[in-house]
């Protein structure tokens, strides 16, 4: 991908201050994009956003997705052309003590946002990031399709499910004739250097290998679509750019790893062990909670035939990558410089 597209263009991200949020706002600072950030406080502590030193380089507004005036108000100032909507509250299992919570912030988040964006005479192009679990979970071992029905289980993938209907309507209800394009992106379950949240695999690794503790795997038989955080982030640019130049390409998208790629949490685990080549282990063992879907898998085959798209690091080389990045962390390296680093290996294709 060619990111010299991005520079000097207006783009606003919702969930700025989030794990795939800071990623994405690093890639297109060093692309030379003028960005406008939009989200809450960055979620955990230590948070990747601060660590990324990304403040000094964009316009971050601390707000609410939920608070339309204010989000309205910094929409209109920065004047986008392009709008990434990140925003989200992004846990299934805080999804079940939080429900509404989660669909206020998922559900009417994307009402908010979109508002904006039928009142804007700049934006052309619209994506709205989504998740794998959209899909009613039939616990088959084919990939979804795009054209499969919408009704995830829990709230947080139900409420996810009702953002992507909401995006279709407002699509269809007003922006079918006149309008920027408009696409969801549907991406399975990312990895990578900085995520710190609670209830997902890699963190839990990583707070287990800080306290000198067994990786405590509660669901090792589950199998997910896994891929390093970058996979999805350069098909979102590449679906932003491809709709901004032709609207024909406005969609809905589903990004995953290839079948080699859909793998257990247990064996994600012990990759992650053997990549890290210390004396770690993890134990099976189950500490309770919700419905979590077992197997989940996307197919996709529209991303590939529309744009020639293939995934570029397989899980190999994305647990080297997340592996490297983590230690960098933990010895007090430059935590900016080996996100470039490995944002500029992706790009070159270059795997370790």
């Amino acid at each position: 991908m060619d990111l010299s597209f991005y520079q000097g263009k207006r783009v606003f991200v919702t969930g700025h201050t989030g794990f795939k949020g800071s990623w994405l706002c690093r890639i297109l600072l060093g692309a030379g994009a003028i960005v406008t950030g939009y989200g809450l406080p960055a979620p955990t502590e230590p948070n990747l956003f601060s660590m990324a030193a990304l403040e000094e380089g964009m316009q971050s507004v601390i707000g609410d997705i939920r608070d339309f005036e204010k989000l309205k108000q910094t929409f209109d100032e920065a004047r986008p052309e392009i709008v990434l909507h990140l925003a989200a509250q992004p846990i299934v299992r805080d999804s079940y003590t939080a429900p509404r919570y989660t669909y206020e912030t998922n559900v009417m988040g994307t009402v908010n946002i979109l508002e904006c964006i039928r009142f804007s005479e700049t934006v052309k192009s619209f994506l709205n990031v989504t998740t794998d679990k959209v899909y009613h979970n039939n616990e088959w071992e084919w990939g979804y399709r795009e054209n499969e029905p919408l009704d995830g289980y829990d709230p947080y993938s139900n409420s996810k499910s009702c953002s992507e209907l909401v995006t279709h309507s407002y699509k269809n209800s007003f922006f079918e004739t006149k309008g920027p394009a408009i696409s969801t992106a549907r991406a399975g379950n990312v990895i990578g250097g900085g995520d710190f949240a609670n209830d997902r695999i890699i963190p839990d690794c990583v707070r287990a290998v800080q306290s000198g503790q067994d990786i405590v795997v509660r669901n090792p038989h589950s199998t997910r679509p896994y891929q390093h955080v970058l996979e999805p982030l350069f098909a979102y640019l590449m679906i932003a750019q491809k709709q901004y130049e032709d609207p024909k390409f406005a969609d809905w998208y589903n990004v995953g790893p290839d079948d080699c790629d859909c793998l257990t949490t247990g064996n994600l685990v012990t990759l992650f062990c053997k990549k890290w080549a210390g004396q770690i282990q993890w134990i099976d063992k189950w500490v309770g909670g919700p419905h979590e879907a077992n197997f989940l898998k996307l197919d996709c085959s529209k991303l590939k035939n529309c744009f020639g798209w293939a995934p570029r690091w397989h899980i190999d080389e994305a647990i080297e990558k997340t592996v490297e990045w983590t230690q960098v962390y933990l010895s007090g390296g430059n935590i900016p410089a080996v996100m470039d680093r490995q944002i500029n290996e992706f790009l070159e294709g270059k795997y370790v």
